[in-house]
């Protein structure tokens, strides 16, 4: 069975201004179960997690700074929230919501979380509404546990995935891939392991073609145990926060070729969700569906 990690708290509302569609959070598991994509017995509810998994990817200063609140002024404002209590304990849920999904993976090939995606936490800061690595922390809570060795995390947000390459950077048990904007946010990148760098515009064609030349390769190359898969959807021509232009259709196609290929290599796959930024609520919503229900498709 697809095991998903929700919590209410994901949809938790921001004061007035900041915009950032956390609405999406509540409306995606909905429309899954509205449209009978699953069941209330597929979605799990993670937890606060001990504090001691955090520091397998943050440092201790950093974190107990963010989890009393007490980050300097101009660190707060690099994240892009106000930060809370509420906040905080969203975050280090999601983590926990992508550690368990991790185990859910190893045991049926693939397990989601609705949320996730915080690719933009590093070591010591955090950045662009990402405070805890949940995919990096979630890496190294199944390796530790010696449940597998090799990591292969795939970024295909528009956005590269610069805190989770900073973190890995020394570390050759994960190997980071990040394909994104050329000219996206962050405008200073990291060195992930590799880099595909897009032109703005990117279409349907260049950008599958692209995809489907590099990762088989990889694959065969780094033979990993395991696979992160960041889906954001802010990939899609209609993003405010991005610049390439795949459409619905081509972001599903980039999910069915990524699931497949998991699947027929019987890698298990650990999926976050990432960014999706559109005006329209329910294109971010029907662009994420598509990846639950390629999922079922796929695996069961």
């Amino acid at each position: 069975m697809l095991k998903i990690a929700y919590h209410p708290i994901f949809a938790h509302e921001l004061p007035e201004g900041h915009r950032f569609p956390m609405e999406k959070y509540n409306l995606l598991p909905q429309q899954l179960l509205l449209e009978g994509t699953c069941v209330k017995e597929n979605f799990f509810e993670p937890e606060k997690p001990n504090n001691k998994h955090f520091f397998t990817v943050h440092d201790a200063e950093y974190f107990y700074d963010l989890l009393n609140i007490t980050l300097p002024q101009k660190a707060a404002r690099r994240i892009g929230f106000p930060l809370s209590e509420v906040l905080i304990e969203r975050e280090m849920i999601i983590a926990d919501g992508t550690m368990k999904a991790s185990e859910f993976a190893l045991k049926n090939g693939i397990a989601m979380n609705i949320a996730g995606g915080t690719h933009h936490a590093f070591s010591n800061r955090g950045e662009a509404f990402c405070m805890l690595n949940d995919q990096a922390i979630g890496a190294k809570y199944i390796q530790q546990k010696g449940l597998i060795h090799k990591v292969l995390i795939i970024d295909l947000d528009v956005h590269q995935g610069n805190g989770t390459a900073e973190i890995f950077q020394n570390d050759t048990t994960v190997f980071t891939f990040s394909m994104h904007g050329k000219d996206n946010y962050p405008f200073v990148k990291e060195k992930s392991d590799l880099d595909i760098a897009l032109e703005s515009g990117t279409k349907d064609e260049a950008y599958l073609s692209i995809l489907k030349e590099i990762l088989p390769t990889l694959l065969k190359q780094e033979k990993p145990d395991f696979i992160y898969y960041l889906c954001g959807v802010d990939v899609i021509e209609t993003d405010t926060l991005g610049k390439l232009a795949l459409t619905i259709n081509g972001c599903k196609e980039r999910d069915r070729f990524v699931l497949q290929t998991c699947f027929n290599l019987k890698i298990p796959v650990m999926c976050s969700m990432g960014g999706g930024y559109s005006k329209d609520i329910n294109v971010i919503v029907a662009a994420h569906a598509n990846t639950f229900r390629l999922a079922q498709e796929i695996f069961f």
